[in-house]
């Protein structure tokens, strides 16, 4: 993978998506999302991160349709200066201490957390990030990139995404689409919102 880093005096909003809808050691999910942020909290501090911002709490159907119980789900956003890497190998450690493996996409899950900007960074490259944003539902739940993509390719689709990402960063604008955040949650249809409450 390559790497990506960014001076001291770039600092970059990076958005974080968060869900769970099974226990985790006998912990409900949304125990194991306050576990959860608590560690990343602790990490981006650590790192020299600010500005760090958490949505509300909200519970939604598992998607795709039927694949398990509804989901929590929340958004963090703050200030980053390093570059994706560190922060997605940490994502992935905090996973896997839940227990998390990547075996299946899309199936029911103690924790999952999703990488969704860094900024306004496009990687690997626009042509790339096109050809994943291009998926079909059917092509994306069967494939799953080598390499990350930034922003998160199919992030404008999910009011499960977006409605939590509107609590902590609205005003976010996401680099190859050319839209906010508040911009890309009005466009959602109303069925991509169905069912989805604040806790």
């Amino acid at each position: 993978m390559a790497q990506v880093f960014l001076s001291d005096a770039e600092p970059r909003k990076a958005l974080i998506a968060l869900g769970s809808n099974l226990p985790v050691d006998g912990q409900a999910p949304r125990v194991v999302l306050d576990r959860t942020i608590a560690q990343l909290y602790d990490y981006v501090t650590a790192k020299g991160g600010g500005d760090f911002k958490l949505s509300q709490f909200y519970q939604t159907p598992a998607f795709p349709v039927g694949s398990g119980p509804d989901f929590v789900n929340a958004a963090i956003s703050f200030d980053w200066r390093l570059g994706p890497n560190p922060l997605l190998e940490k994502l992935h450690a905090i996973e896997a201490d839940f227990g998390r493996s990547r075996l299946q996409r899309w199936a029911a899950r103690g924790l999952d957390l999703d990488l969704l900007g860094l900024g306004d960074l496009v990687l690997p490259d626009p042509d790339t990030w096109q050809v994943w944003a291009n998926l079909s539902t059917q092509e994306a739940q069967s494939r799953a990139p080598d390499q990350l993509i930034l922003p998160h390719p199919r992030m404008a689709e999910r009011g499960f995404v977006l409605i939590p990402l509107c609590d902590v960063a609205p005003n976010w604008y996401h680099p190859t689409l050319g839209e906010t955040v508040a911009e890309l949650r009005a466009k959602l249809p109303p069925e991509a919102c169905l069912e989805i409450h604040p806790l």
